[in-house]
């Protein structure tokens, strides 16, 4: 599997019905040399038997990288996913975000040695995301405005998002006011630079665990690409049980010391401690 270009690791915990439609997304890829990891934080034998399913029905290489559930640990269950990969460029999202046919494209035309790509997310409503089938996803009537304000979309500035292409796509990038950051829902970068500061902090569960990834990155030297207006997918809405005030608060602790003293290897990433 030595010629795979980009390795794609999206993330998932029993959420079979949204991470199907994630796959159809991959299947509709323009950009076809890629291999898909998923990186399963526990999830029931649902998953699994999607998973064997969808394997025999898309044309792209699966790997299942799956762990214990052991409440939320997906930094773990993605340092794990990072050392299956056979690609050197890794693409990295969710099983709750789907691609536009372009996605893969875009991330592939913008991989530059010495960078990381930072791309964006258009949240859908619950009864959008329910709505979307295998259908829309292959016409990509889901990225499409006019149908998604016919389900109930309102009017907002991110709608350009999904609407913007050329000199606008690209003036959108440069000036948003938000900064280039890793994302874990939409970024990629090359897998020796992840590897260098040691891949995610296991110590940090929900919140930013993503962002903390990026900061040792830009740290080490290596720059974000802007492209929120560019690489683009449509994230499904869901509940976060997960979401804790105190995990949240530990890491923006952890980040803030990241910061201030130029962290970039984490002891708690994919090499542990001696």
């Amino acid at each position: 599997m030595e010629n795979i270009h980009i390795s794609v690791i999206i993330s998932t915990y029993n959420a079979v019905e949204w991470l199907e439609k994630v796959l159809w997304g991959y299947q509709n890829q323009v950009f076809k040399n890629f291999e898909m990891v998923i990186a399963d934080d526990g999830s029931g034998p649902e998953t699994k038997d999607l998973i064997a399913r969808m394997a025999k029905e898309v044309f792209y290489p699966i790997i299942h990288v799956w762990q214990e559930d052991d409440g939320f640990q997906k930094s773990r269950i993605l340092n794990k996913a990072l050392l299956a990969c056979n690609a050197d460029y890794i693409v990295m999202s969710d099983g709750d975000c789907i691609p536009r046919n372009d996605f893969l494209q875009v991330h592939e035309d913008n991989k530059e040695l010495g960078y990381f790509v930072s791309g964006g997310y258009f949240k859908l409503p619950m009864n959008i995301s329910k709505a979307i089938t295998k259908e829309d996803i292959h016409s990509q009537k889901c990225f499409d405005l006019g149908w998604l304000k016919k389900q109930g979309l309102k009017n907002s500035f991110k709608n350009n998002k999904l609407s913007s292409q050329g000199v606008k796509e690209h003036m959108l990038n440069r000036f948003t006011t938000t900064k280039a950051t890793w994302n874990g829902h939409n970024s990629s970068g090359w897998i020796k630079d992840i590897l260098k500061v040691n891949g995610f902090n296991e110590s940090m569960q929900y919140g930013g665990q993503d962002r903390e990834l990026g900061e040792r990155l830009m740290n080490l030297g290596i720059k974000g690409k802007q492209l929120r207006y560019s690489a683009i997918c449509v994230h499904l809405d869901h509940k976060r049980g997960y979401k804790t005030k105190e995990s949240i608060d530990k890491n923006l602790e952890i980040r803030s010391s990241v910061k201030k003293n130029k962290i970039t290897f984490s002891p708690y990433g994919i090499q542990k401690g001696e």
